[in-house]
């Protein structure tokens, strides 16, 4: 397929490749964006991407908690201007809490009672009051026998950029002592799964193939190539270890005590992690298509 200046620049984005590398690794790849982004590891030339990253949305992220209760909304707008506007604001407060007391999904709160309208009919009336487009996208509910919020990057109270929620089990004040502190650290490193038991074992074996074929690359031009069997039996599981490590919350060096994993910390302080939630504004959606620089069509022009 031909290899337009759109796939390429955003493949540099994701991967914080070369342009010359990222054009390559399409070619290679017939144009699959995930395929190139592994050939690129496999060269040493990109680290590990996070579709998350790719993201073109704004709007506020509302949080609310209640007896072992908790639940994380997003509600999109086209500005962050809008996103800042007391309000939606409001209109963010009152949605979150109709969907801590009824939130099943969004379609249950859609059709929800709030001052005498439901939930989407009075969205509706905002998009026409405040003039621009808005989403309530999605909603994400955690119980346990505690649960602790967080809101990062905080627009008012209860409201954010990114929410988390995590669910302890234990005593209920150190719950929510060491709680924000872990709920903290899962807003700073985006944790993909909370333990291996639970992280998507395509994800694992999508590594495995990438660390495998960069493994052996490598070892095939060392001056001092290793016996296949060491890179199969030691490097290559070290390798995986480090990324179950680096990328399931129980297995990450704890931020505020990088001696201790997330899941020793809890264990010091007689909690155990039953859950959690991370939800950041714009997640997941696409960005959409733009003017790119006189650099990348010259390069693809020439090359």
């Amino acid at each position: 397929m031909a290899i337009t200046a759109a796939m390429v620049k955003e493949l540099r984005e994701t991967s914080g490749a070369g342009m010359m590398d990222a054009k390559k690794a399409l070619t290679e790849t017939n144009g699959d964006m995930e395929a190139a982004i592994d050939w690129l590891r496999t060269k040493g030339l990109a680290k590990a991407a996070k579709k998350a990253d790719r993201v073109a949305a704004e709007g506020l992220i509302g949080v609310a908690v209640d007896a072992g209760r908790g639940v994380a909304i997003e509600i999109n707008s086209e500005t962050d201007f809008v996103a800042k506007n007391a309000d939606f604001q409001s209109l963010v407060r009152e949605i979150t809490k109709i969907a801590l007391e009824t939130g099943e999904s969004v379609e249950v709160v859609k059709a929800a009672d709030l001052n005498g309208e439901t939930v989407e009919q009075v969205l509706t009336n905002a998009i026409a009051r405040i003039g621009e487009n808005m989403t309530f996208r999605r909603m994400h509910m955690l119980e346990g026998d505690s649960v602790v919020s967080y809101v990062h990057n905080s627009a008012a109270e209860g409201m954010g950029k990114i929410g988390v929620l995590v669910a302890l089990k234990g005593d209920a004040a150190k719950a929510q002592e060491i709680g924000k502190q872990f709920a903290m650290h899962i807003a700073a490193t985006n944790p993909l799964s909370l333990s291996e038991a639970t992280l998507d074992p395509t994800v694992v074996e999508r590594e495995l193939q990438v660390q495998t074929a960069k493994a052996l690359e490598e070892n095939a031009t060392s001056a001092k190539p290793k016996p296949e069997q060491v890179i199969h039996n030691n490097i290559i599981p070290g390798r995986m270890k480090k990324f179950l490590a680096e990328n399931t919350l129980l297995g990450q060096a704890f931020v505020i005590n990088p001696d201790l994993t997330v899941e020793q910390a809890a264990k010091e302080a007689g909690v155990e992690i039953t859950g959690y939630a991370r939800v950041a504004v714009g997640e997941g959606i696409e960005k959409k298509e733009e003017d790119f620089a006189a650099e990348v069509a010259k390069t693809m022009a020439g090359a």
